[in-house]
């Protein structure tokens, strides 16, 4: 690609030094054959006027009548009669008088024809300029002018040898300015092919130092980006499948010894062999739990949209502190609720009902014996809040950000005790960035924690929230 660049730069500057080199030369020569062209025509007609009087072409006459004018500057001027014999030469010495003139531009004018011309040769400028004399409508004969100007010819040499020179110069910069550029060029595009490869390769921590602001420079920093990303996900992954392991290991190893146990003791009595096979049973149901778990976060991950209808969080709240009714009784813990009319909110009800679920089920498992779960549900301007408080023991302030981590339990012997896989939520937070809203947590001043949801409220007709509640549209 460093070649590709070079030459393709090399090539373009090479085209424009030659329209240099060519253009203003041509121009120049144009220019000056069309003033030689006038020059010689305006004294050819002048001659040729001065002539017309005379109805013969002698050279007596003739000579007489170039002696009145002022044409002695001009190269060689030569006069035919109507037949094409010299009758006037300025070369007075050449001895042509009265010979035939058989230059192709007299044998033109004794046509009738006017011949002006000028080009560039043998280091000079040739002009030549030839016309009829006309007396009475008769071709009497011909006016021949030459003229051959070296300083001029030489001027256009001298100009056209010193464009080359500085074209030279300014092509071998354009071709060292051209291999520096592509240089530099592709020495980013290397540098970004490299780090794709290291990145391809596992090696997630690679980045790419990124300087200027052009193109490759923003290609780099999106690069860098993606990078970062990838190596966030690859953690996470990473973190997530060992989590899942020591999870999963867990209850089979407990499953596994307790098995065993049972196998290899001969004389084992039947009361402890019933309660190996209890604690086998619960070991299993905690190996379920986390496999559901498992199953519901990968189900939302893989679930790029949810159909979101109006939706009346009020019926769903109602309808899982029903079901947790009996839990809060169990667990000697007064659940309690306000919740206003008209928290209506665009929602899969599915999702809505596991939202609320994990919070309240929480609330109720991890409070105290004679604890306090409460429910609130209220609009405050354009957002619809969703509150679960407990008094419960509540959660140390450093364990607060990782809260909602995979797997992040502040306390593995109670949550054990209780249950609890860690991964709740997770789910919970998960499931409410696919509603559109956001859930925090934070430490209640009278002890115990409190779980807040905000939804951004619809500004529907009633009648839509109420057909979403049932789910249909």
């Amino acid at each position: 690609m460093q070649l590709k660049y070079a030459v393709s730069y090399i090539v373009i500057i090479l085209a424009c030094l030659i329209f240099t080199n060519i253009y203003p030369i041509v121009s120049y020569r144009d220019m000056l054959f069309d003033s030689k062209c006038a020059s010689l025509k305006n004294q050819a007609s002048l001659i040729a006027s001065s002539l017309t009087p005379l109805s013969s072409l002698r050279s007596e006459e003739v000579a007489k009548v170039m002696d009145l004018l002022d044409v002695m500057e001009l190269e060689r001027i030569i006069v035919t009669d109507g037949e094409g014999k010299i009758v006037y030469d300025s070369l007075a010495e050449s001895g042509n008088i009265g010979k035939y003139a058989l230059f192709p531009e007299i044998l033109r004018a004794l046509e009738g024809k006017d011949v002006f011309y000028s080009r560039f040769s043998g280091g000079a400028i040739s002009s030549r300029a030839c016309i009829p004399v006309i007396n009475e409508g008769k071709l009497t004969g011909t006016v021949y002018i030459a003229e051959n100007d070296a300083e001029q010819a030489a001027l256009i040499s001298s100009l056209r040898s010193n464009i080359f020179k500085i074209s030279a110069v300014a092509f071998a910069m354009a071709v060292l300015l051209a291999l520096v550029i592509s240089r530099v060029m592709t020495v980013k595009l290397r540098s970004i092919l490299g780090a794709i490869r290291s990145v391809g390769a596992g090696k997630y921590g690679h980045r790419i130092k990124v300087r200027g602001r052009d193109e490759l420079s923003q290609l780099a920093a999106e690069f860098n980006n993606l990078a970062d990303r990838l190596q966030k996900t690859e953690e996470m992954r990473q973190r997530f499948v060992s989590d899942a392991s020591h999870e999963l290991k867990t209850p089979l190893a407990g499953i596994m010894l307790l098995s065993d146990s049972i196998v290899q003791n001969d004389k084992m009595d039947r009361d402890t062999i019933r309660e190996f096979v209890y604690d086998i049973g619960k070991e299993a149901e905690r190996l379920s739990r986390v496999t559901q778990r498992l199953l519901e976060l990968t189900r939302l991950e893989n679930k790029k949209q949810v159909g979101l209808v109006p939706t009346d969080i009020k019926k769903v709240v109602g309808e899982a502190m029903k079901i947790l009714g009996p839990l809060a009784e169990e667990k000697d813990v007064l659940l309690e609720s306000t919740l206003d009319d008209g928290c209506v909110i665009l929602a899969d009800s599915d999702l809505l009902h596991q939202i609320i679920f994990n919070l309240v089920e929480n609330a109720i498992k991890y409070n105290n014996k004679g604890g306090r779960a409460t429910v609130l549900l209220y609009k405050k301007e354009k957002e619809v809040r969703f509150i679960v408080d407990d008094t419960g023991v509540g959660i140390p302030e450093e364990s607060l950000p990782h809260i909602f981590d995979r797997f992040y339990r502040v306390d593995e012997s109670r949550s054990g005790e209780q249950g609890g896989s860690g991964l709740g939520l997770s789910i919970v937070k998960d499931a409410v960035l696919k509603l559109g809203g956001t859930v925090s947590a934070s430490r209640r001043k009278q002890g115990g924690m409190r779980f807040e949801v905000v939804f951004p409220l619809y500004e529907g007709s009633v009648q839509a929230g109420r057909r979403g509640e049932d789910g249909r549209e």
